[in-house]
């Protein structure tokens, strides 16, 4: 399904893919909580709040809402599903806290270190995400990230999200990859593989949070599967 002998570049989504966005999301969450005196079951308010983020990061992704209307919506929204009442004010509060302190967390998927070390040697790396700038580039320079990538493309300064097929044009334009050249390795079937599939990458679906099995490319469960494969 993979052709390793035509792969030059590989291109990783960051979030759910190597940084480890609900572990560093709860750990923020936890210290947002206790600055602001807050009493909450920290346990039940994750429960609601992961999906509640994934539905409104989908919305922004389909341009239904706006950065804001994000931050501020994923919040209320998992308040009011808690029964837990903030006036706007507290609730942006929250928000910008949790954006000023998630990306000083560097926890990363088990085996990142490993397989980026291993790939180094053999291919060019780069990032394409959806993050928001400034956010993204201070957690991979955070976590140790910075070096194994040549370029870093986001959704900020492309102008256009995953999985629209800009960013991943102008990715393979500004590497100067072909798409039977390139791979791209992504958490989401939506955003990181169903595009680049059509425009002739190969990919690796990282399925980190258990999305539907599928046969379009390979679909691996930890990252030492991809390991594996290259070693």
């Amino acid at each position: 399904m993979i052709d390793k002998s035509l792969i030059t570049d590989i291109f990783f989504d960051l979030d759910h893919t190597l940084w480890d966005f609900e572990k560093n999301s709860a750990l923020t969450f936890e210290k947002i909580f206790t600055e602001l005196n807050i009493s909450i079951d920290l346990p039940l308010f994750l429960e609601y709040y992961v999906p509640t983020n994934h539905e409104q990061w989908k919305r922004y992704r389909n341009n239904e809402i706006s950065q804001q209307d994000l931050r501020y919506n994923r919040l209320a929204l998992t308040f009011k599903k808690i029964n837990m009442a903030f006036d706007q004010a507290t609730v942006n509060k929250i928000s910008d806290l949790y954006v000023k302190y998630l990306s000083s967390f560097t926890n990363l998927f088990k085996g990142t270190f490993d397989l980026l070390d291993m790939l180094k040697k053999k291919y060019a790396l780069h990032i394409i995400t959806n993050g928001f700038e400034s956010i993204q580039l201070q957690k991979i320079e955070i976590s140790g990230l910075k070096h194994y990538f040549d370029f870093v493309f986001t959704a900020d300064k492309i102008g256009q999200k995953k999985p629209h097929p800009l960013i991943f044009k102008t990715a393979l334009e500004d590497t100067q990859t072909k798409s039977e050249n390139a791979l791209m390795i992504g958490d989401s079937w939506e955003a990181d593989i169903n595009t680049p599939l059509k425009m002739g990458f190969q990919a690796i679906h990282f399925n980190s949070h258990q999305e539907e099995k599928h046969s379009y490319c390979l679909q691996v469960n930890q990252l030492s599967d991809i390991h594996t494969f290259f070693k």
